[in-house]
């Protein structure tokens, strides 16, 4: 088993302005998440958040402690989330287990010493994706399946937006500190999501960009309302999102998208607009 890890730092509206396309990519795209018996973990400075993949294989995989995060172990100081994109596996909590299906999520409170993960097929493999946030309490470790999530219908197919939200590990289904996570299915014939777009001071947030048929690819719009710039994303791949950044993307096909998210709020409906006509 080998673990990746990699920290970045934050930037400002007025340095992001000035960046050329490989800049926005070094600094906000997490291009490699899954690789056989290997852990990726990718710390931003905003807020503090870590994104990360684990596939385990050939062996069982267990949740590292990096150095950088000076802690006795992972979740000494932090809360995990996981929604498994891939095969069905099992999360080993401190020797809990929790099996989980396509699709279906887990949140692990802060002070869990051990985190492993297995996959019940290597020809299949689980897909473990996963976002943590800093925690200052802890709150039970619960698994989430998709007919447990609270289910919010949009859009329309007439702009191209027509999205089934899935809020997973959210404040309104379970306790956590202030991580959030949710899974967003376009319909077939939709390729908008989050538009119109907004941003929130309060909390940033990452996508993570699944089920993208083969040969098409999701452009992620980031940036001020008024400075908006691009990211073009592959399968698989995930980008960061600064607080006072618009969230929006539209794909060559429909697909699907992960949301994770953290900072002082947890209301999700916390958000300031941004008129689609006035996007610059």
């Amino acid at each position: 088993m080998k673990t990746h890890f990699e920290s970045r730092y934050a930037h400002s509206p007025a340095e992001v302005k000035h960046m050329v396309t490989a800049d926005l990519r070094k600094n906000f795209l997490i291009n490699e998440l899954f690789e056989a018996d290997h852990i990726y973990l990718t710390l931003t400075h905003f807020d503090r958040y870590i994104t990360g993949g684990a596939m385990p294989v050939n062996e069982t995989v267990h949740l590292s402690n990096p150095d950088y995060l000076k802690a006795s172990y992972f979740l000494e100081r932090r809360e995990l989330g996981i929604i498994n994109v891939g095969g069905k596996g099992t999360v080993i909590a401190d020797g809990q287990s929790y099996d989980l299906d396509f699709k279906e999520a887990l949140y692990i409170g802060r002070g869990t010493k051990e985190v492993t993960f297995a996959s019940s097929d290597p020809a299949k493999p689980a897909k473990f994706y996963i976002n943590s946030a800093p925690a200052h309490q802890t709150y039970p470790t619960k698994k989430v399946s998709k007919a447990e999530a609270e289910v919010v219908e949009l859009g329309a197919p007439e702009t191209a937006n027509h999205r089934v939200i899935n809020k997973l590990l959210v404040n309104s289904i379970l306790p956590t500190c202030q991580l959030q996570m949710g899974m967003t299915e376009l319909k077939s014939g939709s390729v908008w999501n989050t538009m119109p777009a907004h941003t929130h001071d309060r909390r940033m947030e990452v996508y993570f960009y699944f089920e993208v048929p083969q040969g098409q690819s999701v452009c992620h719009f980031m940036g001020e309302p008024l400075e908006t710039r691009h990211i073009w994303i592959q399968n698989e791949q995930a980008v960061i999102s600064p607080n006072w950044s618009v969230h929006s993307g539209a794909g060559t096909s429909n697909y699907t998208f992960i949301w994770g998210m953290a900072g002082e709020n947890l209301d999700y409906g916390d958000m300031d607009h941004c008129a689609i006509n006035e996007l610059k």
